[in-house]
């Protein structure tokens, strides 16, 4: 399962370059697009910081670094979070916070260990909200067993924040051979979903108060640490894990399309979408292919084991409604494209603009 590490630069590199192609900074200034997930937020990373920062690491562009010190694989992330509302059906702020970290760690096949607590507060934020936000973070990092061992508190005049922005930062380590990266997709593999998509994003935007909608659905937010140990415990090979959160299953398949060099075709009628997310996206006009989740997994694995995973998925309790929703391919390249129910297809390309502001 080890990558040949030639191989694995070139595929970097390639990625880089089609990467490059795609995403252009034309704007002068920063527009709330810039943090939606998809391509003006990659034009944004690519743009300014890694054209600023490049380093082998950093070009690999997954939502961790994998590296190696005295001999021990390690997994480090960071995040931030400025959801709005704060508080919302299944979850806050602070259970969102620790369960992305963690999820962003678990997708490279690690164990997540430690996590670390920044918090900017607003001037006038209710101490209360804040005793609250913390007994969530407490009560999710015990749920994913990891630990906040450090952190920062700052405060702002009022006014110069929106109640509460929280960083969180993360490590784990890597305990079993092989790699599990958005470069490994391979033509015939299958995609897998661990469940319905578009919860948290509906819960949130519903949960605003903006629109008149009325919904029995909570958001998804989750650690998927157990679920991963739990694949990967089957020995079956794995080669991609995403959790597939701003922008959607849309475009995160599309960051592993180009990553991979591969195509990548989804069956519409293998979609998971509950009949609240269908509802709401009609009303809306939106496509459920683009909301976020937060306690979701995408696995990209040969066809000969996902027998095996898909079991060892739906026996999970986060993966209960796991199902296979597609298939690489070689051709076209760095694409994603859907195979509808009345026998069409169509492209699926990753998110332009930003339809759910403040979800995650």
């Amino acid at each position: 399962m080890r990558e040949d590490p030639a191989g694995v630069s070139d595929r970097i590199e390639r990625a880089r370059q089609a990467r490059h192609g795609r995403y252009l900074l034309k704007e002068e200034f920063i527009t709330l697009s810039h943090g939606s997930g998809g391509k003006a937020s990659h034009s944004l990373i690519e743009g300014v910081f890694v054209a600023a920062l490049r380093n082998p690491l950093l070009d690999r562009m997954e939502d961790q670094a994998v590296f190696t010190v005295e001999g021990a694989r390690l997994a480090f992330t960071t995040d931030s979070y400025v959801v709005d509302p704060i508080f919302f059906p299944g979850g806050d702020i602070g259970k969102l916070a620790v369960n992305g970290t963690v999820n962003d760690l678990a997708t490279s096949g690690a164990d997540p260990l430690y996590l670390s607590l920044g918090v900017i507060l607003e001037e006038g934020f209710p101490l209360s909200d804040l005793h609250r936000i913390a007994a969530s973070i407490r009560e999710a990092a015990d749920r994913a067993g990891v630990q906040v061992i450090t952190g920062d508190t700052k405060v702002v005049p009022r006014g110069k924040a929106d109640k509460i922005f929280i960083n969180t930062a993360g490590v784990g380590v890597l305990r079993r051979q092989g790699t599990i990266s958005l470069s490994r997709a391979r033509p015939g593999d299958r995609v897998l979903m661990s469940g319905p998509i578009g919860d948290h994003g509906v819960t949130v935007l519903a949960a605003r108060g903006d629109l008149e909608l009325e919904l029995e659905i909570e958001s998804d937010t989750a650690p998927l640490n157990g679920l991963i140990r739990a694949l990967l415990d089957t020995g079956v090979e794995v080669h991609c894990l995403k959790d597939p959160t701003r922008g959607g299953v849309a475009t995160a398949l599309n960051e592993i399309a180009m990553h991979s060099g591969v195509s990548i075709a989804l069956d519409e009628i293998n979609l998971p979408v509950s009949p609240e997310v269908q509802g709401a996206c009609e009303i809306l006009g939106l496509d459920p292919l683009y909301i976020a989740n937060e306690g979701r997994l995408l696995v990209i694995a040969p066809p000969e084991g996902v027998d095996v995973l898909l079991r060892t998925m739906r026996n999970h309790e986060f993966g209960a409604g796991s199902r296979i929703i597609g298939e690489v391919f070689t051709e076209p390249q760095s694409m994603v494209f859907l195979r509808t129910e009345i026998g069409g297809t169509r492209v699926v390309d990753m998110l332009a603009g930003d339809p759910l502001p403040r979800i995650c």
